[in-house]
């Protein structure tokens, strides 16, 4: 094994480098991941509130930010098109949003498209992911803030 320090040392520092640019990258995007797995207009009004009102935060301080909305489980039903509670609120939250996703689990729109015997269909602002769990896994991962409101 070489341990030179004069090379060393600089592999370090470049390994210091890069672990600050992430740091500072990381604090200046800002991400939050917003779960609904309620069938609760309520919980989902909430969670529309707190997305509303992190990115009027953020823009005011002239800082960007996303919001990433996972909709699983009864929580489905906040972006399926023959059941939302909330489907005029989220094409309006749409149109004045641009970094805000609506996510939908697959898994939960199989088993619910296998026991009502019909596809499920949703809102047109909503993305299908996988599986909504997984999805915030992921995202958490990638250094994502998740809220359960």
């Amino acid at each position: 094994m070489n341990k030179n320090p004069a090379r060393i040392v600089p592999l370090l520092l470049a390994v210091a480098l890069f672990a600050v640019a992430q740091l500072a990258l990381a604090a200046e995007n800002h991400r939050l991941i917003l779960q609904v797995n309620d069938n609760d207009p309520a919980r989902m009004n909430l969670v529309m509130n707190n997305a509303s009102n992190i990115i009027s935060y953020y823009q005011d301080k002239g800082e960007p930010i996303e919001v990433e909305i996972v909709a699983y489980g009864p929580g489905l039903h906040m972006l399926r098109a023959d059941t939302s509670p909330v489907a005029k609120r989220v094409a309006s939250f749409s149109d004045s949003f641009d970094n805000v996703t609506f996510a939908a689990c697959g898994n939960t729109m199989k088993g619910m498209s296998k026991k009502e015997g019909k596809e499920v269909e949703l809102l047109p602002q909503a993305k299908v992911v996988p599986a909504g769990v997984v999805r915030i896994l992921e995202l958490q991962e990638q250094g994502w803030s998740y809220v359960k409101p």
